[in-house]
């Protein structure tokens, strides 16, 4: 028998209660329970970045960590950056400088990168490529991803 914990979370400033089996990690309860799928599970080690959330605005990789861990936390992920219906600066700019291709690595480096402009509002072109070091994309050649930052800091 599977033993529980009660964990009681904000998720993109929703409070959420539930009881889930203490082993059950954060990406799971993410898009299994609560069906967030911009979060993505892609190498299950905390290598790619694909699963990034952040955790009271820090990046998380949510593929190795446990849904008790964030227990009185603030969990945003992609979706929670979208405010009355608008995109975030930063989620426009992605669109706006063509660094989305096929989109699967999109929100982790959403999410490592909305981490960097909370603590440092005007990054450096070397602070960028620093802070998203953990993000993998197989699409791009990371040129326009640091362009889209770039632009959203200056805006």
């Amino acid at each position: 028998m599977d033993t529980c914990v009660d964990i009681s979370v904000e998720i993109n400033g929703v409070p959420v209660s539930r009881s889930v089996p203490a082993e059950t990690l954060l990406i799971d309860f993410l898009r299994d329970d609560l069906g967030l799928r911009s979060v993505k599970l892609s190498c299950d080690m905390e290598i790619c970045g694909a699963c990034t959330v952040l955790v009271d605005d820090l990046p998380v990789s949510s593929c190795t960590t446990l849904a008790a861990d964030v227990d009185g936390a603030a969990v945003t992920t992609v979706e929670g950056l979208i405010t009355d219906g608008a995109l975030d600066p930063l989620q426009q700019a992605f669109i706006d400088h063509g660094a989305v291709q096929c989109g699967f690595c999109t929100p982790g480096f959403i999410l490592a990168a909305k981490a960097l402009l909370l603590r440092n509002p005007s990054p450096t072109r070397a602070e960028i490529v620093s802070a998203l070091d953990g993000n993998i994309c197989r699409c791009t050649g990371y040129t326009k991803i640091v362009e889209a930052v770039l632009h959203a800091a200056s805006a």
